[in-house]
């Protein structure tokens, strides 16, 4: 039979319209009057073939172009531009992995209605995706088949509440037939075949419109659950998905057994979802009032299909990669090869290195690098898997990965013209974290080669030099694998996650690593007195300064080479200490940041002049009497008069740089908005976040914060000069405006000054200093106030009368904070909206409440800028309030017309026992309540039989009837009936059971009541 939507009532207008049921003998004509519905629309002259483009355009370039003027020109959609990879608002993101995450408001209902967004009905793009790291992750998987991707471009066309299941269907079939001119005996759809234990039918409506486009029906295929219904989440809008395969033998045979098998011969190539229900958070269905279309098809995989090839790295998408890089290293070419087929994984470095540097030059170019956490450091790891198997497998030189850019550019340029404008950049930063990661590639080899020499055979890699390689080195943990595997070894996994266990417990207390084990590495007073009675020099820590801003803006931070001077443990000073041991290293220079002043000390690593295979980590760093303590754990012996050459952990370093201007500047700013008695009661710098204590007569408001961090991003955008110099303190105090706090200051101090040089600050009644922010500070800083980018102040409370606490982060922390609070935003205008609209159903503003009661907590726990918390917390307090407020009067409504109709039923009887159908136990007892009070003589039970099974009971007894009538009694006596449990006084009780024995219970408490009165 074939189905077709009733010509009256077509689905883009009416989606949930009868299905009219055709003959046999009417299938064809059916299929024939619905291509002529469509060809109608269609404008003549249109074309949007690839075969329009010239040999200008790759003919990837062609087949993406094709599918958006296919949707934009013939079928009414707005063309939108990619979004960047980096998630706006979604915390729960690391990267862009698929189309539909710009849209995700529209399925949620959370777009602002008077947002851009609001007013898309019909779009295609292609988006930018990533996949790698999180629930969705292929990055393991590349190179090692031909198909996965960590970087991939996902064509899409979405319907908001316009067309639907018909036109979707019509709309792909026409595109890949006519436009793509793919054969259709080799392509095959499947729809959802329904799930009996959701109580969802099979999605015939769909299976029908196929047929009635001409499908023979060898080639519709239905399929359960897990294959064809989609779902964004555990909750949220999902619902049925119908999929497009195709077959790359053909040849006439029928291959429907392959699909959804896993066969590399028969293929998805398009994913057509139809939203049209929300799953609860109870787990039922429930229909939107809007249906969707979410679409989406491989850029990569299409092309595959359609220039014939069986490889995505076969097609003009990864050749000229694939090229550049035969070029570029000089090795064998590129044949294709997988597993035991590609001798010494070639085939599978040439497909990993074309993989992650496309991913490197979206990732870079939409503003997220290489970095220590979060999706940065997935990127790291990318780049740093791209590099070893540059190195080690292809043997290509220093450089071949950024030399690639302008190739990656060539091929995807056109249609992200943002990749052109960031060229230089990319290759730059490739370039300069290759560098780093060569350097530490080679140093980790030699480690890993020495303690191999050094141990029993067949026995496991020691966990504590695999932890000092993953967290000093920052080597990836599958490469320590691989490099053991290479030697037949494995690392003890069981006591490399130990370590790591108690590294992310001590960093949930907010601790360094080893500094539990530290207190013993602070100088005592007879070890300081020793020293300066053997003349020990103190330490010269100024090479800490000792910075600089590169060509492209980058910071350079100088090496060190510095003397052990001395050793310290177990509260003594020694000339030598074994491996293993715990000890702190004073040193005769240092370029490392001693924790004071607020800021947290460096980390990084040391090594011996001449043994550059040995690392010795460094935990943290104190200052005691002018010598600078160095705690490691020693992992070899050491003596004093070793040379060695000191590394800062320069992200770490430059992060902690930041967020110190960064305070300087924010109490700067309190001052400028709540007044120059506001002074500093405290601060802590963390390359994280930044906290600062002031005093303020009150909690500081929405207004004012707003005005702070306005203040803030004035002086970020103008890139200000920081000014740092050392003065003589007397001459330092002098200066107009100076901020201090109440500590010892060394003589001489350092100044630093934002935007205005020391000289002139320090020229007498001078008024220069009260316009900006000078201080004294021993700290690390930034040079120039652009590198903060933005602040973000996250949370403001009072610790104590008169004394605030705010904390604020910086960079690409703010403005994930600003997305957040955007996105929270949108969000609450949602609920608010939908609350004015004044429902009378009982359950809906109880749900109402219940999303309000999330957002609630959401934005309490939510990073996001502080002032917009606020008041999204007063909005949502308000909405609570009118939430609770309209449950109880609809409450009381619904039970005074129970109340009514039972008082009618049961008229002048001293006892009354029935059952009565309400939403909630809080509404059953109102009824109790009610009828009891327009008949004072009469004592109530009412059971309400629930859908689950369960039933309420609530009950209350005459004043009249006491003591000897309880009314927990004989809830009880009722609710036992049921298996169930009741509890109360004398008066009032309630109660629940099983719906099993609701009939006895009824019985039961006639006669219970009969047998008291």
């Amino acid at each position: 039979m074939c189905a077709v939507p009733a010509r009256s009532a077509p689905l883009a207008a009416h989606p949930e319209a009868a299905l009219v049921l055709l003959p046999p003998s009417a299938e064809m004509a059916a299929a024939g009057r619905l291509r002529r519905r469509l060809q109608l629309a269609v404008p003549r002259c249109w074309d949007c073939s690839p075969r329009r483009w010239g040999s200008g355009v790759s003919a990837a370039g062609r087949v993406r172009a094709a599918f958006l003027r296919f949707f934009q020109e013939r079928h009414g959609h707005r063309c939108l531009p990619s979004a960047p990879v980096r998630p706006r608002g979604d915390p729960r993101l690391l990267f862009v992995n698929a189309g539909m995450n710009q849209f995700k408001p529209i399925f949620l209902g959370t777009v602002h209605p008077r947002s851009k967004l609001a007013q898309y009905k019909r779009v295609v793009n292609s988006q930018k995706c990533v996949r790698a790291g999180g629930k969705h992750n292929d990055l393991e998987d590349v190179g090692r088949d031909t198909y996965h991707h960590t970087f991939f471009e996902m064509l899409g066309n979405w319907s908001f509440g316009d067309y639907f299941k018909e036109e979707a269907c019509s709309m792909a079939w026409e595109l890949l037939t006519e436009v793509y001119e793919i054969p259709k005996d080799r392509l095959y759809v499947t729809y959802f075949g329904g799930d009996s234990s959701l109580g969802l039918n099979a999605d015939e409506e769909c299976r029908d419109i196929w047929l009635c486009l001409g499908v023979p029906a060898s080639h519709v295929l239905p399929f359960p659950l897990k294959d064809n219904f989609w779902e964004m989440g555990d909750t949220g809008p999902c619902g049925p998905c119908t999929e497009i395969h195709y077959d790359h033998v053909g040849g006439g045979r029928n291959a429907a057994a392959l699909v959804n098998q896993g066969s590399p011969d028969v293929v998805e190539i398009w994913n057509l979802v139809f939203m049209q229900y929300s799953r609860e958070v109870e787990g039922n269905l429930l229909p939107l009032p809007q249906h969707h279309v979410d679409t989406g098809m491989g850029l990569e995989r299409l092309v595959t299909v359609l220039q014939n090839k069986r490889s995505n790295y076969d097609t003009d998408l990864f050749t000229p990669i694939l090229d550049a890089i035969h070029k570029g290293c000089g090795g064998p070419r590129y044949e294709g090869l997988v597993g035991e087929a590609d001798i010494g994984a070639v085939n599978m470095a040439y497909r990993v290195v074309a993989d992650h540097v496309r991913t490197l030059c979206v990732c870079i170019t939409d503003g997220i690098y290489p970095g220590l956490s979060g999706a940065e450091l997935v990127l790291r790891r990318i780049l740093r898997r791209a590099v070893r198997f540059c190195s080690e497998v292809l043997h290509a030189p220093p450089g071949l990965l950024a030399s690639l850019v302008p190739t990656v550019v060539d091929v995807l340029g056109d249609a992200y013209p943002e990749l052109r404008k960031n060229m230089d950049q990319i290759a730059d930063i490739i370039n300069e974290n290759e560098a780093a990661f060569l350097s530490s590639l080679e140093r980790g080899r030699r480690i890993i080669e020495r303690t191999v020499q050094q141990m029993e055979p067949c026995t496991d890699f020691p966990a504590e030099v695999a932890w000092s390689l993953y967290g000093n080195l920052g080597f990836p943990l599958d490469l320590i694998d691989l490099m053991l595997e290479e030697k037949g070894m494995r690392l003890d996994s069981a006591a490399f996650n130990e370590l790591a266990l108690e590294d992310a417990k001590r960093k949930a207390h907010g601790l360094q690593a080893g500094q539990l084990e530290g207190a013993d590495v602070h100088l005592d007073v007879h070890s300081l007195a020793q020293l300066q009675s053997n003349n020990v020099p103190v330490t010269d820590d100024s090479p800490k300064y000792a910075y600089t801003l590169g060509q492209h803006g980058q910071y350079e931070f100088s090496p060190c080479q510095a003397t052990i001077l001395m050793l310290y443990r177990d509260q003594s000073l020694q000339e030598e200490v074994g491996a293993g041991q715990h000890c702190g290293i004073i040193l005769d220079r240092t370029n490392f940041y001693a924790e004071q002043g607020g800021q947290a000390s460096d980390r990084g690593y040391l090594m011996r002049l001449g043994q550059q295979d040995m690392l010795f980590p460094v935990e943290s760093v104190h200052l005691c009497g002018g010598y600078v303590i160095h705690e490691v754990t020693a992992v070899e012996t050491l003596r004093a008069g070793d040379q060695v050459q000191l590394f800062v952990d320069e992200a770490q370093r430059l992060a902690c740089m930041t967020n110190h201007t960064a305070t300087h500047l924010l109490s700067f700013a309190l001052r400028h908005v709540l007044g120059d008695k506001t002074e500093q009661r405290g601060s802590h710098v963390t390359a994280e976040r930044l906290r600062f204590d002031f005093n303020t007569k009150g909690p500081v408001t929405v207004e004012q914060l707003q005005q702070v961090e306005q203040v803030v991003q004035e002086v970020i955008k103008r890139n200000e000069v920081v000014h740092m110099a050392e003065v003589p303190l007397t001459l330092a105090r002098r200066v107009q405006g100076l901020r201090t706090v109440d500590e010892e200051y060394p003589d001489p101090v350092r100044i630093v000054s934002l935007g205005v040089p020391v000289e002139s600050v320090l020229i007498h009644d001078s008024e220069a200093a009260m316009h900006t922010s000078v201080e004294l500070c021993c700290g690390t800083h930034l040079l120039q106030t652009g590198a903060m980018e933005d602040l973000a102040i996250i949370s403001e409370r009072q610790l104590a009368k008169g004394i605030s606490r705010v904390i604020a982060v910086t960079g690409g922390q703010a403005k994930q904070a600003r997305e957040v609070g955007q996105c929270l935003a949108m969000e609450v205008d949602s609920v608010s909206i939908r609350m004015k609209q004044g429902s009378t159903s009982i359950p809906e503003v109880q749900n109402l409440s219940k999303e309000v009661g999330q957002l609630t907590k959401v934005v309490a726990s939510t990073a996001m800028p502080q002032w917009q918390r606020k008041e999204l917390q007063t909005i949502l307090k308000a909405l609570q309030r009118t939430a609770n407020t309209a449950i109880k009067k609809l409450e009381m409504q619904q039970a005074a017309e129970k109340a009514q109709s039972l008082l009618a039923k049961h008229c002048n009887q001293p006892v009354i026992v029935d059952t009565v159908p309400v939403d909630s136990p809080s509404i059953l007892m109102k009824v109790v309540n009610q009828l009891c009070d327009k008949s004072p003589g009469t004592s109530v039970l009412l059971l309400s039989p629930q859908a689950s099974g369960e039933v309420f009971c609530a009950c209350q007894v005459s004043k009249n009837c006491l003591p000897m009538f309880s009314a927990a009694d004989w809830a009880t006596a009722v609710c036992m009936q049921m298996e169930g449990k009741a509890g109360g006084s004398c008066v009032v009780a309630k109660g629940s059971g099983n719906a099993k024995g609701m009939q006895g219970a009824l019985t039961t408490a006639l006669e219970f009541a009969h047998s008291k009165l």
